[in-house]
């Protein structure tokens, strides 16, 4: 159990929260949501003891071990993978350094066996003798094969050891783990083993995600942060969402109610109060009157962009034809013998494990490379928007003002036009003055989206787009896509996202080519039968 007494925390001259009194208890897990810049990664911190709160404490059962999921793909990279999930529990390690350097001593004394005795009494009760197997069923469970567990942590893309992280949180079944984002880079694969594994377990979980069906899957309560305090609800995301609507609703329905009773005995006190005889009604009811008080709406730190994709001409019938394309990355065939035809108005989901595969067709059809074999050729009325996963290209040491960035990718020539587009994206007043080479992710994305809004295409492309954005921000792209009258080609590890916005499904991992006019949760089905 974790517990938060009086927490209170200011940023920047801002307060975040304050007056947090939590309780965690084992069993559970806590989805942990809020705008970006509410204070959920911090608030992680505070609980996991790397940062100090301005007031209030932190209580945890004595005795019991936190896990944090680690963010540096970098600092373990001079370890074996299997060492790097073994240090998911810290003293199992120093318990098997000191075993090992002390059998390895040539003038071992009898005070050394009496220690070694200790140590093998603490290793068994860490679970050392299954503490490798353990972390090979982890690993293998998150999609890291046998092949991988004992190479060097450096010689592995970031996509494999974002997994391993994973792995190294969850070794040992902490009895409270705390974790930022852990579906970020994960395939329907590894999330679905993920979601499996914290429903099972028997501790304390808290969890910061922007994956509405991770949320709604594994969390029995939610955490949120807003109106400058934290405040936890029983349920799911869809239960929070669906109580925190309704609560609002009858707040603004029962605001109404009471505006309109003021009025009323506003009205009879003007006419009446001047009047002998309707003196006392009118003197009773400005009493009422002044008992009366709307109940305060506070404003939230939720922020939606504006987002929906307008396209400028309807696209023919001829829209889009791959055919028979192959192409080699890095020594490794990612497409092979790849076709399809897509028709008019569909929105078409690319998935499977091979994200660079995906990436790849993509830049393939967007012209950015080549095909090893093979052709594709669009509709001559179709216009393209595309949304690439990395954007770094569009931004990295580009000195342009947000408004001259806007300008580059647009036909906008006023500045009060460019505005009003960034504040569409939420981005006013001074922020529209930014560099575009300062602005973080979440940020980035916002002004990708705003760039495809402007082209007025008929074909939208989207690679991850939902990465580095948070709920609210999710939620309107997902409703603009649905909204988008023409076709949509996109891939999106969010559950969600590609299901409420797929019509069909297609896989095109080499060796496992799949395609199908189905849902997404259907073809999912269709994996499991």
């Amino acid at each position: 159990m974790i517990s938060t007494v009086n927490v209170s925390l200011q940023y920047g001259g801002r307060e975040l929260f304050k007056g947090a009194d939590l309780t965690f208890t084992n069993g559970n897990c806590y989805g942990l949501i809020g705008a970006n810049g509410a204070g959920k990664s911090t608030f992680l911190k505070i609980l996991s003891g790397e940062l100090e709160p301005n007031k209030g404490e932190v209580i945890t059962t004595p005795g019991e071990r936190i896990s944090v999921l680690r963010q540096d793909h970098f600092a373990f990279d001079e370890f074996t993978v299997m060492r790097t999930v073994l240090l998911g529990n810290p003293r199992l390690c120093e318990v098997m350094d000191e075993k090992e350097e002390l059998y390895m001593k040539e003038d071992f004394s009898e005070a050394d066996g009496i220690r070694v005795s200790e140590l093998e009494e603490e290793f068994a009760e860490l679970g050392g003798w299954s503490a490798e197997s353990d972390a090979e069923i982890l690993l293998n469970g998150l999609g890291v094969t046998n092949e991988y567990h004992y190479a060097q942590m450096s010689e592995l893309d970031n996509d494999v050891k974002v997994k391993i992280l994973l792995a190294q949180a969850l070794f040992g079944n902490p009895q409270i783990l705390l974790m930022d984002e852990p579906t970020n880079h994960l395939d329907v694969d590894a999330i679905s083993w993920l979601e499996e594994f914290l429903i099972d377990l028997d501790s304390t979980v808290i969890v910061v995600s922007h994956d509405r069906h991770f949320l709604n899957k594994v969390c029995t309560h939610i955490v949120d942060i807003d109106y400058g305090k934290i405040t936890m609800y029983v349920g799911n995301y869809d239960f929070w969402y669906d109580y925190t609507q309704l609560a609002q609703r009858q707040i603004r329905e029962q605001n109404k109610k009471t505006e309109q009773k003021m009025k009323e005995l506003q009205e009879f006190i003007s006419r009446f109060s001047a009047n002998a005889s309707k003196s006392k009604q009118a003197t009773s009811r400005k009493k009422l009157l002044e008992n009366l008080k709307l109940e305060d709406m506070p404003v939230s730190s939720r922020r939606f962009p504006f987002v929906s994709f307008k396209p400028d001409r309807e696209a023919g019938n001829d829209m889009l034809t791959v055919d028979s394309i192959s192409k080699t990355v890095g020594g490794r065939k990612v497409l092979d013998n790849v076709s399809f035809t897509i028709k008019p108005r569909e929105k078409v989901a690319f998935v499977g494990t091979d994200s660079l595969a995906k990436t790849t067709l993509f830049r393939i059809i967007t012209g950015e490379i080549e095909p090893d074999e093979g052709t594709y050729k669009w509709g001559v009325t179709t216009s393209r928007a595309y949304f690439p996963s990395d954007n770094s290209e569009f931004f990295d040491g580009c000195e342009d003002t947000l408004i001259d960035w806007i300008r580059r990718y647009s036909n906008l020539v006023f500045e009060t036009d460019v505005r009003g587009w960034l504040g569409r994206m939420m981005f006013s007043g001074e922020e529209a003055s930014k560099k575009a080479k300062v602005l973080s992710g979440g940020e980035r994305v916002r002004c990708m989206l705003c760039k495809m809004m402007l082209s007025g295409a008929n074909v939208l492309i989207f690679d991850e787009p939902t990465n580095h954005l948070d709920l609210e921000s999710i939620a309107a792209l997902n409703n603009g896509i649905i909204k988008f009258p023409e076709t949509v080609l996109f891939t999106s590890h969010d559950h969600q996202f590609v299901q409420t916005i797929a019509n069909r499904i297609i896989d095109v991992t080499a060796g496992s080519f799949y395609d199908n006019e189905i849902t997404y949760d259907e073809y999912l089905e269709s994996l499991k039968a």
